[in-house]
């Protein structure tokens, strides 16, 4: 176990300055905006020798205090806003502020502690997740300033939520962004051995929480598992395609679903939601099947097999602006395949995740998708990520996940 060392922050009369520029929308920050760019502030060499993670005080181009901010200038997000309060000390009590603030709305949403418990800017901890499975949980620090201060973080984790095992998950491309390390560790308590069986929508889910996707588990999809799960009660045959651990296929097989067939490329991820079936004693109607997505469901296709529902929920196409025109494509394309396996007066929902997409664009190329393989439909529900993981209004870039539901 490596424990983080709590640093020496400097206190708010000492913390260096960094200001805005003429031309930058200080009117948006102090609405509400979190992140200052690169392009917007005075990068003098002061502010370029800043070390990731520094905390600092913002000031306007009229030097008018805005607020306390977290300083990468390695990052195209040079500044995150921590706290309007410029004389904030963020220390264990600021952090056991907020964490207590983003319990009490879990404590509302859920009566089992499975859930998102701080979706990052939404819950005030900018680039910080941390996913909650009963007594342990997640954090993945994804902003230089939240690496610096895990020490205080994590025993402000522990203080309001009473939890015993506090894991770091340092993967993703955010992290790299931030110039940051990709080396999870355990932070407090110990590791959980072996898979933990986390329940929801009434079905069994088993987290890898040190060596699966992400912290283990997709969270955000669980009213739109809730929502397929309903359409397939009445005994529907279900293809689940990028199904990682069985998210959408065990939520169907435990309110009803007949059989269920699971597709994704990760055979461990295939492992888990076979031992998730087996939890839930309905392995003899659950079967998976390993390979590339689009490959697999053109071999169904070959193969003449058809499903009452199919769910495609695959990973980020469009990860950045740069990548929507080709991501958009691959959304085309698998609504293509997919709307060719689906049973007449069938279910067909299609998911994203890339924040670059829009929901405008999504659906388009969605519905391209479906005329293409010759097939008409109507749009029944228009879902999104659960309420464990909040929007900030001012940050589209919160509202990240989409899910289309049709009948074909």
């Amino acid at each position: 176990m490596t424990t983080p060392q709590t640093p020496s922050a400097p206190q708010p009369a000492t913390l260096p300055v960094v200001r805005l520029l003429p031309k930058a929308n200080a009117r948006a920050i102090r609405h509400g905006f979190p992140w200052v760019y690169a392009n917007e502030l005075v990068t003098d060499r002061r502010t370029r020798g800043l070390a990731p993670g520094t905390l600092a005080r913002l000031e306007d181009e009229n030097r008018t205090p805005m607020g306390l901010v977290a300083v990468n200038p390695t990052s195209k997000i040079i500044a995150r806003m921590l706290d309007q309060d410029p004389e904030a000390e963020i220390d264990q009590a600021w952090f056991e502020t907020r964490i207590a603030r983003a319990l009490a709305l879990r404590s509302q949403l859920y009566d089992q502690p499975y859930y998102r418990l701080i979706h990052a800017e939404a819950d005030g901890l900018p680039g910080v997740i941390i996913d909650r499975f009963g007594d342990t949980c997640v954090i993945q620090p994804n902003a230089a300033w939240a690496d610096t201060l895990l020490a205080p973080l994590v025993a402000a984790l522990q203080s309001v939520t009473g939890v015993a095992n506090v894991l770091k998950n340092a993967s993703g491309r955010t992290r790299k962004l931030e110039g940051l390390d990709d080396t999870s560790t355990t932070l407090a308590g110990t590791t959980p051995e072996g898979p933990l069986p986390v329940p929801m929508n009434g079905a069994t889910y088993m987290a890898d929480l040190t060596g699966g996707q992400k912290t283990g588990l997709f969270y955000d999809q669980r009213p739109n598992h809730a929502f397929a799960a309903n359409l397939a009660r009445n005994g529907a045959r279900v293809l689940d395609v990028f199904a990682h651990v069985g998210g959408f296929s065990l939520a169907a097989l435990a309110n009803g679903a007949s059989s269920a067939l699971a597709v994704d490329g990760s055979a461990p991820a295939l492992e888990l939601a076979e031992a998730g079936a087996a939890a839930m004693n309905m392995q003899d109607r659950f079967a998976t099947r390993q390979g590339d997505a689009f490959d697999v469901l053109t071999a169904l296709r070959d193969e003449g097999e058809t499903f009452d529902v199919v769910i495609c929920d695959p990973p980020a196409f469009a990860p950045s602006r740069q990548a929507v025109e080709a991501g958009l494509r691959a959304y085309e394309r698998i609504a293509r395949l997919s709307a060719q396996l689906v049973a007449e007066n069938g279910i067909l929902g299609l998911c994203s995740c890339s924040h670059a997409a829009d929901l405008g664009q999504f659906r388009t190329a969605s519905v391209r998708g479906i005329g293409r393989a010759g097939r008409r439909a109507m749009l029944l529900h228009t879902g999104f990520a659960g309420a464990d993981h909040p929007q900030l209004p001012q940050l589209a870039e919160s509202g990240y996940l989409k899910s289309l539901f049709f009948r074909l």
